[in-house]
């Protein structure tokens, strides 16, 4: 297959991380002052619909994870598309809070599959070109910035025009946006051929989960921090009053970043065989994150949306470009899917918890604290990962 033709099929499988985070996660923190206004949610109920998301994601990766090899990533990537659209739509028929959390389990559930099967797809471009591989996961994960940019430019303006009462509307136009973008992402899934190995079942296929438990731990922690930030950042800006131009630039500058991310940190990806990715791009996370609690708005907001939008992406890149020169090609999928367990569950944990700490300081500002030295703790944690000994690279 030439060059051009994979480097399309890589751009179409962007779209999944899109629609399964950019979209059907990510924007949640956009749509969320909206509803917490009209449905009079605490910041408790408000950070427990997400935390229902990551309960629908580990559900997800944990089915993917059984499924990968028999079903294969092209087929549990389409299921994944689907799925995520249509818990989008759902979300906007509704104004019940436990039918809400359910089109978000539903929705976490779609994404999993998603973002696990992409990556182990966008993994086997360039086999033989390590710095182009690199590049290709990373263009992979780096297409959530495209849903960011998009969710990030339209949904607080629309809000602030019509009022707070409309955020079903929301997600009914997040929901065709989806819809849409299946037709090129299934497209780029149909076309790459599955690898002769899915489907092994020898013992090459175990993974060697002790000698991979500072990468894991790493991302775990990642998964619990970032998603705190990602939250609660509009609320927080909206309780020191920001209007919301102000927030659509912040969410459009961490889509851009998001965008550009794979070509800033090409080079790390190609050079890293252990944590070291991982633990510097966690590492920016935290610093971020911090920033827009040190700096006065609205440039330290900005700063910190920048620096967060050209780094969290990288961290499940990491994960997988971690896993593509650690192990044999039919483990890649069951590494990304370990690792997205125990990433889900910490996105489980995070925002609830960093929900209950708002209501009872009366403010975000401590739970975006906490996200940040989480994330700093999961830099230390993942630098420990060491290269897998006797394994290809």
């Amino acid at each position: 297959m030439s060059s051009a033709r994979l480097w399309w099929i890589a751009a179409g499988l962007s779209v999944g991380p899109a629609v399964s985070n950019g979209l059907a996660r990510f924007a949640y923190g956009l749509v969320l002052p909206a509803m917490r206004e009209d449905l009079a949610w605490s910041y408790t109920e408000a950070g427990w619909l997400n935390t229902a998301n990551a309960i629908g994601y580990l559900a997800g990766a944990l089915g993917a994870l059984a499924a990968i090899r028999r079903f294969g990533p092209r087929n549990l990537f389409i299921a994944g598309m689907v799925l995520t659209t249509l818990a989008l739509i759902l979300s906007g028929l509704t104004r019940d809070f436990w039918s809400l959390t359910a089109w978000r389990i539903l929705a976490g559930i779609g994404g999993a599959p998603v973002f696990i099967a992409g990556g182990a797809m966008a993994a086997t471009l360039f086999r033989d070109d390590p710095w182009r591989n690199a590049l290709a996961i990373a263009v992979y994960f780096g297409g959530g910035g495209l849903g960011q940019l998009l969710s990030g430019a339209t949904v607080p303006l629309y809000l602030d025009a019509y009022g707070p009462g409309f955020w079903p509307q929301t997600w009914l136009g997040l929901g065709f946006v989806a819809a849409v973008a299946c037709v090129p992402a299934i497209r780029a899934a149909r076309a790459l051929a599955p690898p002769s190995n899915t489907v092994a079942e020898d013992g090459h296929a175990r993974l060697p989960y002790l000698h991979m438990l500072s990468a894991l731990s790493g991302y775990f922690l990642f998964g619990l921090g970032y998603l705190i930030y990602l939250t609660f950042l509009v609320a927080w800006m909206r309780e020191d009053g920001a209007e919301a131009w102000l927030v659509a630039v912040v969410w459009s500058i961490m889509g851009i970043g998001t965008m550009l991310s794979p070509f800033i940190w090409r080079r790390v990806l190609a050079r890293s065989r252990g944590g070291g990715a991982m633990a510097l791009s966690n590492l920016a996370c935290g610093i971020g994150t911090l920033i827009a609690l040190v700096m006065s708005p609205p440039i330290g907001v900005l700063l910190s949306a920048a620096v967060v939008g050209a780094s969290f992406y990288i961290v499940p890149t990491a994960a997988t470009t971690f896993g593509r020169k650690n192990l044999e090609e039919a483990q890649w999928g069951q590494s990304f899917a370990a690792f997205t367990v125990l990433f889900s569950i910490g996105q489980m944990i995070g925002p609830v918890a960093a929900g209950m700490l708002a209501d009872f300081a009366g403010g975000v500002g401590p739970g975006l604290v906490l996200s940040g030295g989480i994330l700093v703790l999961g830099a230390a944690v993942a630098a420990l990962q060491r290269p897998l000994a006797a394994r290809p690279a």
